[in-house]
Order: structure tokens, then C-alpha cells, then sequence
């Protein structure tokens, strides 16, 4: 049971329906609570869902249950790295880094880590040491004749310049209806952040007194709904909805040549004939032979005692000319149900009266 829910976790997963397998595996956990595997599964698909916290507390059982699997440390460094807990990620991911030196995932995320621990310290990475210091060639450097020195040009292709890096970072995920983009900027009053929507453009800008604005206003990947979209200014991050405006996968966030969208293609639907199925056949019901099968039912059922008597009654009145019944029912009322007859010239111009049984006699009620 439990392994037939793990399968279709991981093909719900496969197709991006991360919820889902959430659910599944949380089902396949109840049925076999001791599996570590389950726990880090679901940790991933918590992961996918932005269910940090989950996929934490998921990855933490895992490790506990099998302190040996790698991946439950991978995704509980993933899961604190999203909510920042840079500290904590560093010290699972080391640990699984030497459960599995040759994973190249650890030592990236680690190295990481630490740029990001140093951001947050307000440390600047320390630059290597190329050459020795004036004083030190002071020293050890004679002098030499002015004359015997050939100026030397380095050539201009050597010339670099170092990329400038974003003073914010983010990253964005999406799901079938909407894409959301974090900028992550701490302490940022919400009136210094100002953003716009566009058809195919998002523009951020954040304006803090004494630093240089930032902008961000990348042309986006698909199309979005201006008036649907959103935003919030949190404590540690600006966060960003986009409505999109078709239900496509977006490959990046931004536009690019080289990852063209994909066409959405409706297929036309031809006519408005509804779709027919061997069992919505209308089956043709003869009532007339149905009836026939009713009565002769009712005709050969047997019956007993009183209930025989009354059908016997009621098959002469159903077969009796008129003035047969007109006496069947004279002589029932007029007798108070104790006389039937089916001669009308005898009770059609007298009153009947009742009859007792043996043993019996007749009282007459006063209203």
C-alpha cells in the first residue's frame, strides 16, 4: 500500500503537481511512519511548495531515522538556506558533504552560505594577495639606472573590468497560475519600494536616502494581468505575484532569444455533437407487454385467509356488469360491511340490513 502512494507521489511530483504529492506521501508516512525515505521525499516536495518549515521538520525525521541519508541533509540546507538560516544550512550541508565527498551540490551551497553569512556580518570577501607590499620591495628591490628602464604597455585585451554585483539578490519560483519574484532587502521601509506591472515588464525600484536606487526591470518571460498582480514589502524581502496572462511554463524569468515561448494552441472544436457511450443507448420499454406480465403475476399469486376472500371479491366487481356492482356497493355500506350482494333487484328499492355472524349480534352506535 504504502509503496503504491510512494509511486504516485513521485509521478505527481514528475508533472509539477508538488501539493499533491505532498499529500500522497503524507498518506504513504501513515502507513509506513519508520521509512526515512518518505520523510525526505516529502521534505523535496514541501520544498517545491515553499513549505520551508515543513520541509525542515520533514528532513530533520528523515535524518533521525537514518542518519546516513545524504539527501535528507541536501534538502534541510535548501530548505533553511530559503528561510535564510544561514547558519543552520551550513552545518547540515558539512555534514552531508562527508557522508558524500564527491557531491559537487554541497561544496556550491556551502560556499554560498558563507557569502551570505558575510553579507549579513557586513564582511567583504578578502581580496587574494597578488603582489607584496611597497614597503617590503623597498627593501629587498636596488636601485637602478633610469635610463636602462623600457617602458612597458600591457597589451589593452588584458585589460578587465570586474562585473558589478546586484545590491539585492533574487530568485524567483512559479506555479500554473502565477510566477512570484523575492528581492531579498532587508529592513526596507515599505515607502522606498516602488513597483509597476506592464503587459511584459516588471519595473522595482528602492530608493533608500543615502544609497544609490535600485532598479530592477527586466522584460519578462511571458505575458501577465497588470490589474491581478501584487505585491508586499515583508521584513527581510520585497515579494512579488505575477498574474500570468497564459498557463505556460516559464523557463527563466526574464526573455531571452534563446528560449523562445511556447505557443498555447486551442484545438477548434468542430459542430456540438455530444459524445455518445454504448451504455447512454435509450433502450425501447414495451409497456404493453409489461402490463400483460403485471397481471398475469397478480392473477396466479396465491394468497390466504382474508386477503384470498378480498381478491375474489374484487375480481367479481372488476368482470360485473353495472347494476352488479351498483348492488355490491348498496348492500356493502347500507350493511355496514357485514352483506354483499350482486342482485339489483333485490336491494336496489330496500334498504339492507346487517347481518351478524354466528355468535355475533349487531349494535347500533349513537353519534
Amino acid at each position: 500500500m504504502a509503496s503504491d502512494l510512494e509511486k504516485q507521489a513521485k509521478e505527481a511530483f514528475i508533472d509539477d503537481h508538488f501539493e499533491l504529492a505532498v499529500d500522497l506521501y503524507t498518506q504513504a508516512i501513515a502507513v509506513d511512519p519508520k521509512n526515512s525515505e518518505l520523510y525526505s521525499d516529502r521534505a523535496q516536495a514541501n520544498i517545491k511548495s515553499n513549505n520551508f518549515t515543513e520541509a525542515v521538520e520533514d528532513a530533520n525525521k528523515a535524518i533521525e531515522l537514518d542518519p546516513s541519508l545524504f539527501k535528507a541533509y541536501l534538502r534541510k540546507g535548501t530548505a533553511c538556506m530559503k528561510l535564510e538560516e544561514y547558519q543552520t544550512a551550513k552545518a547540515a550541508l558539512e555534514l552531508g558533504a562527508s557522508l558524500t565527498p564527491g557531491e559537487s551540490r554541497f561544496a556550491k551551497m556551502i560556499k554560498e552560505c558563507d557569502e551570505r553569512i558575510a553579507e549579513e556580518n557586513d564582511e567583504l570577501p578578502k581580496q587574494p594577495m597578488e603582489t607584496a607590499t611597497t614597503e617590503s620591495v623597498a627593501e629587498d628591490v636596488q636601485p637602478v639606472n633610469s635610463e636602462d628602464v623600457q617602458p612597458v604597455n600591457p597589451p589593452s585585451d588584458q585589460v578587465t573590468v570586474a562585473p558589478v554585483k546586484p545590491k539585492y539578490r533574487h530568485e524567483f519560483y512559479q506555479k500554473a497560475e502565477e510566477v512570484v519574484v523575492t528581492i531579498f532587502a532587508k529592513g526596507i521601509p515599505a515607502e522606498n519600494v516602488a513597483v509597476e506591472f506592464g503587459e511584459q515588464i516588471l519595473s522595482v525600484s528602492i530608493d533608500v536616502p543615502g544609497e544609490d536606487t535600485y532598479h530592477f526591470q527586466p522584460r519578462l518571460f511571458g505575458k501577465i494581468i497588470p490589474g491581478k498582480c501584487k505585491f508586499e514589502v515583508l521584513s527581510t524581502k520585497v515579494e512579488i505575484r505575477l498574474a500570468k496572462a497564459e498557463p505556460i511554463q516559464w523557463i527563466s524569468l526574464e526573455f531571452s532569444k534563446d528560449n523562445p515561448v511556447p505557443l498555447v494552441v486551442n484545438a477548434p472544436v468542430i459542430g456540438t455533437q455530444r459524445p455518445s457511450y454504448p451504455s447512454s443507448k435509450p433502450k425501447r420499454v414495451d409497456w404493453d407487454k409489461l402490463e400483460a406480465q403485471v397481471k398475469k403475476e397478480e392473477k396466479d399469486e396465491k394468497l390466504d385467509g382474508d386477503a384470498a376472500l378480498n381478491k375474489f371479491f374484487q375480481d367479481i366487481y372488476k368482470d360485473a356488469d353495472e347494476d352488479t356492482r351498483r348492488a355490491m356497493r348498496k348492500s356493502f355500506v347500507e350493511s355496514n360491511g357485514t352483506v354483499l350482494s350482486t342482485n339489483w333487484s333485490e336491494v336496489g328499492n330496500k334498504k339492507v340490513e346487517g347481518s351478524a355472524p354466528d355468535g355475533m349480534e349487531m349494535k347500533k352506535w349513537e353519534y
